[in-house]
This record gives C-alpha cells, structure tokens and sequence, in this order.
C-alpha cells in the first residue's frame, strides 16, 4: 500500500497542471467588455494590461502635502492615448513654479554662439555675441560667419542684409539742392549775353571786348553745368568724363579773361611812343591766346585718360552699413597738376591785371579781372583742404560747392558792374562819360 501512493499523487498534480495550461490557454484568448468601457485582456504571459495613475505631490497652504492625479499610463489605450498628463493641473516646486532644467545653461538662440565654461561640465556653456560683420543663423550653434562684402549683419545678427548705396544721387536732398542751384545759375549767364547782345552797340559794351565778353559768358554757363557730371551714380562715362571736362571748361574761360586782361595791356602799350605792338592789337591775337591755353589742358586730360583713367570704386568698411560708391581719380598727380594748371592760370591773369589796374582805355576792367582772380583762386585753395577731410557724397558736394562759388565770383566782379550801368544808369553808358573817364585815369597815372 505505501509503495503505491506515490504514483497516484504524481497523477494529480499532472491533472491539475493539465487543467491550469488549459485554464491559461483560455484565459489568452478571452476579451471582456468592462462596464466602464474598458476591455480585459491577458498577454501570452498571461497578464492584463498595465494601468498606472500619474500623481503630482502638491504642498497645500497649510504644510501638507497631497496626491493629485494628473494623468494616466495605459497600454490598453489607443496608440495616441497610453500616456496622457494635463500640464494645467501640475504644479512644480520651485519658486517661479516652472519645470526645473535639466542642463545648467539655456540654448543659445541665432546670432550667438556657444562656448564652453572652463572647470564646469560639457552641458554648461556661455553664448557670446557673434563679432562685428558676423552673424549666425542657426540655434547653438559653435561658430560664426561673415556676411559677404556687399552685405552687413541686422540687429539680432541672424541674417545678412544688403547694403545700401551711398553716393550723391538726384533724389538726396544735397543733390536735389545742388542741381537747382546749377540749372538756376547757368541762366545768369545766359541772360547777361542777351543784354549784351541787345546794347552791343553801346560803349559800355565796346569798351570791354563784345565778342571776348561772349565767349566768357557762354564758357560761365558751361562752368555752371558741369557741375551735373559731379551728381548721380558714378557710372564709368560719368567718372571719366567730369573732371576733364570741368578742366577744360575752366580753362577756357579763364583763358578768356587772362586774352582780355594782355588785350588792356597791349593797347595801351601799343598808344605809347617807341613800342611798335600794333599789330598784336588784332582780333585774332586773344583767340590764339584762348586756344593756347584751351590745347594745354585739353592735352594734360588726354594724357590723363590714356596713362591712369579714372574709375567708379566701392569702398566698404566691416561695420558700414553703406557701400560707398565714388569715383577713383586713377591718378592724383594727374588730377591735381589739372587743378594746378586752372591755378597757373588764375595766377597769371591776377598778376596782369593788377598791374594794369591804372592803365587808361579800360574803363576799370583790369580791377574787375583783379578781384575776379582773387576771388577764384581763394575758393580754390580753400576748397583743398576741405576736400582732403570729406569723405563719399560730401567731397563731391565739395567741389561742386567751390565750382559754383568760383563761377559766381567771376559773374559778379567781371559784369555785374556793367549790368548795373546798362539797366539802371544809362546816363553813364556813353562815349563822353567814358572818355573822361579815361582821361581822368590817365591824369592820375601821370601824376
């Protein structure tokens, strides 16, 4: 009997482990609808779905702390919905109740740029401003870049922008100012030629050279509006042609003064005993004299041109926010030797004409052409140092500024005195007024 009790035990538990692996085996398969419309279910291992309560520990007004549910982990929910938390019922522990960081420093945003902090961990680290020029698009990021020559950084320094173009254009101010002032002037000028036109039969006209007069006027009108070479975007033509042709210009017309001032001189030596200068009286003589002096300049621009043009440059600075657009003058020995020819000029026609100033037969036009020339050559030396210290739109305004102001002076000294005569004293614009002009001038003179 005891030897056979043990088979028989071993056949019930191998009964009731049939029945357990059956039991399992259902239970896999079974899916019960809960009341609360949830489904029960086992896994292959034979367990039910993880259901876990997301508890946020509150401390309450009066010290305690209690459990607040706010969310859920169920992975018998739908994909989207096993995890859920509503944010608006957490509540952090910390004094301005925001969730707490986990790096000890916060990203660094565009246009800065990371850089470790020495002795600390690799997440610490300090965003330092991206360099003058440089920006940076891009969140932690470890470096900066340059933006192109033609472009700057904006303020936050995250993107580049185009720079803007500075140069005297029509629609500045300045040059809105300027080309008034030259188109305006230009007509002083012309309207004096046509009242010397209209009383060239005068003597006041007679006495002072009516075709020489002319020539000088309609040269003035040019001196006015070449001053507009000098405004606009400075395109290659442009940079080429406006000094050379401001040169040439100036240089006619002082030529035109310096033939009328040897004229005074000549005709008065030529009424003089023992001087036989007669025949350098003739009307072709100043002509000669004006296109001497014309071929001279016309020639330095020539050479100018061909050795060491100008051109338009663009000057730009890392932290400009403008492209300076000017006109590089090639060769400043050329620019410089133009200007010192129109002085050469000047100087000579100031000298004659300060020595003629007490000559008879000139009805005071050699002290005209004495003040003109001061005034001319003053303007120009100021205008140097003023154009060494400008800079872009400014320098060019500069010499605009004495280009007007040097033809000013030679309109005002040379006829405003005569305008004066012709349209408010006619009584003086006659031959017996000036005759005994002359004759008083030539008493002075021999006492």
């Amino acid at each position: 009997m005891q030897a056979d009790k043990p088979p028989l035990i071993y056949k019930w538990i191998l009964k009731a482990l049939e029945v357990l692996q059956e039991l399992l085996h259902y239970m896999k398969k079974v899916r019960v609808q809960l009341s609360s419309g949830r489904e029960l279910y086992f896994d292959e291992s034979g367990d039910p779905p993880a259901v876990y309560d997301i508890v946020n520990w509150q401390l309450t007004h009066e010290g305690t702390i209690r459990q607040v549910k706010v969310g859920s982990y169920d992975t018998a929910a739908s994909p989207g919905e096993v995890f859920a938390i509503n944010t608006s019922l957490l509540l952090w522990a910390t004094e301005n109740h925001q969730v707490p960081l986990s790096i000890c420093s916060e990203s660094c945003p565009p246009g800065f740029w990371k850089t470790a902090k020495r002795g600390e961990p690799v997440c610490c680290f300090e965003c330092v401003p991206c360099p003058p020029g440089e920006i940076n698009n891009r969140s932690d990021s470890l470096n900066c870049f340059k933006c192109p020559w033609d472009q700057r950084p904006n303020i936050q320094k995250s993107r580049c922008l185009h720079k803007d173009m500075l140069y005297l254009s029509y629609e500045d101010p300045l040059g809105t100012s300027l080309v008034a002032i030259s188109i305006i002037s230009s007509l002083a000028p012309d309207f004096i030629l046509q009242l010397f036109i209209r009383h060239k039969s005068s003597p006041v006209v007679k006495a002072n050279n009516y075709s020489l007069s002319c020539l000088l006027l309609l040269s003035l009108s040019f001196c006015f509006l070449c001053s507009l070479a000098f405004i606009g975007y400075p395109q290659p033509e442009k940079c080429l042609l406006r000094q050379t042709l401001f040169g040439i210009v100036f240089a006619v017309c002082i030529s035109c003064i310096l033939a009328k001032t040897i004229m005074v001189v000549l005709a008065f030596m030529a009424t003089k005993p023992g001087y036989s200068l007669k025949k350098w009286t003739t009307r072709r003589v100043p002509y000669v004299i004006i296109f001497i002096g014309f071929l001279l300049q016309f020639l330095l621009c020539v050479i100018w041109l061909s050795v060491a043009p100008p051109f338009p440059q663009y000057s730009t600075q890392t932290q400009s926010i403008f492209i300076m657009v000017e006109c590089n003058e090639g060769s400043q020995i050329a620019f410089w030797t133009m200007l010192g020819y129109l002085f050469l000029l000047a100087t000579i026609s100031f000298i004659v004409a300060f020595l003629a100033r007490r000559l008879p037969d000139s009805f005071n036009e050699a002290q005209f052409i004495t003040f003109s020339m001061l005034a001319f050559i003053s303007v120009w030396v100021s205008f140097i140092p003023a154009s060494l210290s400008a800079q872009g739109k400014y320098s060019v305004a500069m010499e605009i500024f004495a280009i007007l102001a040097s033809s000013w002076a030679l309109v005002i000294c040379m006829f405003l005195p005569k305008c004066f005569i012709i349209l408010f004293r006619p009584q003086l614009n006659s031959k017996a007024h000036i005759m005994r002009k002359d004759r008083n001038s030539n008493e002075n003179t021999k006492k």
